[in-house]
């Protein structure tokens, strides 16, 4: 059986999520660590850097546009 590889999108791509994901109410980051974190998002394009911030569980994260693999809007 053939191993089923997914391709981590260009880091180009990842920043337009990034950007489109700063009006949203709710998104859920995918990491290439394999973890996933769910909130709002501040995003600084010029540093590549962001916060994810879920006041539910409250919970902020601190990441790299380098460390994300998806970005969904809820």
């Amino acid at each position: 059986m053939a191993e089923r590889k997914t391709l981590k999108p260009s880091r180009d791509r990842i920043y337009d999520l990034l950007m489109n994901a700063r009006q949203a109410d709710w998104v859920t980051l995918n990491l290439d660590d394999g973890s996933t974190f769910s909130g709002a998002i501040i995003f600084n394009e010029f540093k590549g850097t962001g916060r994810l911030i879920n006041v539910d569980d409250e919970v902020s994260f601190d990441f790299n546009v380098d460390q994300v693999v998806d970005v969904k809007i809820a």
